[in-house]
C-alpha cells in the first residue's frame, strides 16, 4: 500500500519550487453516487479551492465531466477547467483549447447507436458529452453489465475514429487520438509557463483514467491516488476519500506562502 499524503504534508508542501495542483472530480472532490447529477461541491471544499487558488501558481479541475458542467459545478472564475478528460480545456485571460473537433459527427452517430441498443437493458444510461459518450452501468443489474460491455464494444468496432475507454462504473467512446488527462495536464503546464524546474505538479485522482496523469508526473510531480483500497497505480501517495482530500488541501494551503 502506497504510503498516505496525510504523514507526508511537509515534505510535499515545503519541496524545492512552487506547486502546481490538478484535480479530478468525482470521487475526489465529491463522493461518487449513483446519479452523477447528484454529485455537488461542498461549501467547505470550494472554500479550500479558493484558498489554494490564490497561493499556487495553477489549480485546474481535469473531468470526464462536461466542460461547462464541471465549471458551473465548481464556480471559481480564477482557476483552470479541462472537461471531457482534457479534450476541452478553458480558463481565465482567454486560455481555451479543444481537441479531435474532427470528431464530433463520429460521436454523433455513436450516441445514436448506444441510444438503440442500450434502450432496453434497466438502469443503463448514455450520456452525451461533447467530446466524448458515456454508458453509465452503476444502476444495471450484474448479469446485464457484460451486455453494457460488448455495445459499447461493438459500436466502437463500427467507428475506427473512435476508442474505448472504461472507468468507474461507465465504458466511455472519445476520439482515437493520442491525448489523455496527462497529456493536457502537460500542456498546460507549458502553456502557463510553469514547465520550470521550480514548479512541482500534484495530480490528485481516483479512477483509472486518471493513471495518465500519474505516469505524466513520474519523473517531475506527484501523484495521488484517492481510494480507500490497495491497488495497482502510478501514484506515490494515497487519500481514502474526498474528506481526506479537502483536509489535504486544506493543509497544503496553509504551508503555501500567501
Amino acid at each position: 500500500m502506497i504510503p498516505s499524503a496525510l504523514e507526508f504534508i511537509r515534505e510535499i508542501a515545503g519541496g524545492h519550487g512552487q506547486l502546481a495542483v490538478f484535480l479530478d472530480y468525482d470521487g475526489t472532490l465529491t463522493p461518487i453516487v449513483s446519479h452523477p447529477e447528484e454529485a455537488v461541491l461542498s461549501d467547505s471544499m470550494r472554500q479550500t479551492l479558493r484558498e489554494l487558488a490564490a497561493r499556487a501558481p495553477v489549480v485546474a479541475i481535469l473531468s470526464g465531466r462536461e466542460l461547462d458542467d464541471v465549471r458551473r459545478r465548481v464556480n471559481i472564475d480564477s482557476i483552470v477547467y479541462a472537461g471531457s478528460h482534457g479534450f476541452d480545456i478553458a480558463g481565465p485571460h482567454g486560455l481555451r483549447r479543444q481537441m479531435a473537433t474532427e470528431f464530433l459527427s463520429n460521436l454523433d452517430m455513436a450516441e445514436k447507436e448506444l441510444h438503440a441498443v442500450l434502450g432496453g437493458i434497466s438502469g443503463a444510461r448514455v450520456e452525451r458529452k461533447r467530446f466524448s459518450v458515456a454508458a453509465h452501468y452503476r444502476n444495471v443489474k450484474e448479469n446485464d453489465v457484460p451486455k453494457v460491455e460488448q455495445a459499447v464494444s461493438e459500436v466502437a468496432t463500427r467507428h475506427r475514429g473512435l476508442r474505448r475507454m472504461e472507468g468507474k462504473k461507465v465504458f466511455e467512446l472519445l476520439p482515437a487520438i493520442a491525448w489523455d488527462k496527462g497529456k493536457a495536464m502537460l500542456w498546460l503546464l507549458e502553456t502557463l509557463g510553469l514547465e520550470r524546474g521550480n514548479i512541482r505538479p500534484i495530480f490528485i485522482g481516483d479512477d483509472r483514467t486518471d493513471e495518465d496523469a500519474f505516469r505524466a508526473l513520474e519523473q517531475r510531480g506527484i501523484g495521488i491516488l484517492v481510494s480507500e483500497q490497495s491497488q495497482p497505480t502510478g501514484a506515490k501517495y494515497s487519500l481514502k476519500d474526498p474528506a481526506e482530500v479537502e483536509y489535504f488541501l486544506r493543509a497544503l494551503s496553509a504551508h503555501l506562502p500567501a
